[in-house]
C-alpha cells in the first residue's frame, strides 16, 4: 500500500473522511463506478493507471466500506466492484466538485442553469451521444422506484430542468435572475401538449429534477401532466452521466438539457444548451422520428 500520513484529528469529519478519499485517484473510481464501470480492466482502461495503483486503491475503498466486491464469474475467479450506500452517499460530494470546476476552472464564477454552445461543459454533454446510460432507477413522483429508460417505447425522451413548482412562491429567492433557470413549466407543459406526436413515433418522455417527489407530484397535478416525473434528489443520474448542475438555496440542481435514449440505453441525442424551450421540444420530436 502507499504510505500514508494520517492527520491526527480524531474530532474533525473533513479530515477523518480525507484519511478515507482524499487521495485523487479515488474519487476518480468512485466517479467511473457510479457511471457504470464496475470490472478492473475496464476501471483501468478508463483511469490509465497501473495495475499496482488501481489494485491498492481498489482494496482501500472496500476496506473503507465505499466499494463492495461482487463475484461475477467462476473460472477463473471474477469480481465486480459496485458502490455501496456508503459510497453512493459520495455522490453529492462528486458533483459539488464537478459543479465548482464548470463554474470556477472552466467557467467564469458565475451561477448559471445554462452554458454557451462552445464551453467545455456543453462538450461533455455532447460526448455522451453513442454512449450507454447504466441500469440505475430513479423514484417517480408517486415515490416508486423506476427505470428512467422506458421498455415499452423505442425511444425515451429524458428532458432535465432546473426546478417547477404548483406554487409560485416554491422557486429560490432571485429565481428568474439566474441564466437559463426560468422556464420549466412553459417546457413541462410543451411536452404535455405534445405528448401525442411522441407517443406516435414511439417514445416515451420522462421529466427529471433533483426536487423531491412530493413536490414533482403537486407540480404535476397542477399542470395536468400524463407524464411521469423523476427525483433525482440523490444525484444518482446526474453523478452516472456528470450532467452539468448548479446550486440554488442550497440545493443541487440539473441545467436545462435533453436526451434521447434508445430501448438499449444508447444515448442517441444530446441538446445543450437550450436556449429556447419550444424549439428544443421540436428537436428532440424530429430525433425521434429520425
Amino acid at each position: 500500500m502507499p504510505q500514508r500520513t494520517s492527520l491526527n484529528d480524531a474530532d474533525c469529519a473533513i479530515a477523518q473522511a480525507l484519511d478515507v478519499v482524499g487521495d485523487w485517484w479515488t474519487l476518480l473510481i468512485v466517479r467511473d463506478t457510479a457511471r457504470g464501470v464496475h470490472r478492473f480492466d475496464a476501471l483501468q482502461r478508463e483511469l490509465g493507471m497501473s495495475r499496482k495503483v488501481l489494485t491498492e486503491r481498489l482494496k482501500l475503498l472496500v476496506d473503507a466500506g465505499v466499494l463492495s466486491r461482487e463475484p461475477y464469474q467462476d473460472r477463473p475467479p471474477r469480481h465486480e466492484y459496485r458502490l455501496t450506500p456508503r459510497g453512493r452517499a459520495l455522490l453529492p460530494v462528486l458533483i459539488a466538485l464537478q459543479d465548482w470546476g464548470d463554474a470556477w476552472v472552466l467557467g467564469e464564477g458565475e451561477m448559471m442553469a445554462t452554458t454557451t454552445e462552445a464551453s467545455q461543459e456543453a462538450g461533455r454533454v455532447h460526448g455522451l451521444i453513442g454512449t450507454r446510460l447504466p441500469e440505475i432507477q430513479l423514484l417517480d413522483y408517486d415515490g416508486e422506484l423506476r427505470d428512467p429508460v422506458s421498455q415499452e417505447t423505442a425511444h425515451t425522451v429524458l428532458y432535465c430542468f432546473p426546478s417547477a413548482y404548483a406554487r409560485r412562491d416554491g422557486y429560490p429567492p432571485g429565481w428568474a435572475g439566474i441564466p437559463g433557470a426560468s422556464g420549466c413549466t412553459l417546457e413541462s407543459c410543451t411536452y404535455r401538449d405534445q405528448l401525442a406526436e411522441f407517443t406516435a413515433a414511439g417514445a416515451s418522455v420522462h421529466g427529471v429534477s433533483t426536487q423531491r417527489p412530493d413536490e414533482q407530484r403537486a407540480f404535476a397535478d397542477k399542470e395536468g401532466l400524463r407524464f411521469p416525473l423523476l427525483s433525482d434528489a440523490d444525484l444518482t443520474l446526474a453523478a452516472a452521466l456528470r450532467l452539468p448542475t448548479f446550486r440554488a438555496a442550497g440545493v443541487s440542481r440539473l441545467k436545462r438539457l435533453t436526451l434521447v435514449v434508445d430501448r438499449d440505453r444508447t444515448i442517441r441525442e444530446a441538446i445543450y444548451p437550450i436556449t429556447d424551450i419550444e424549439a428544443s421540444v421540436q428537436a428532440a420530436l424530429a430525433a425521434v422520428r429520425r
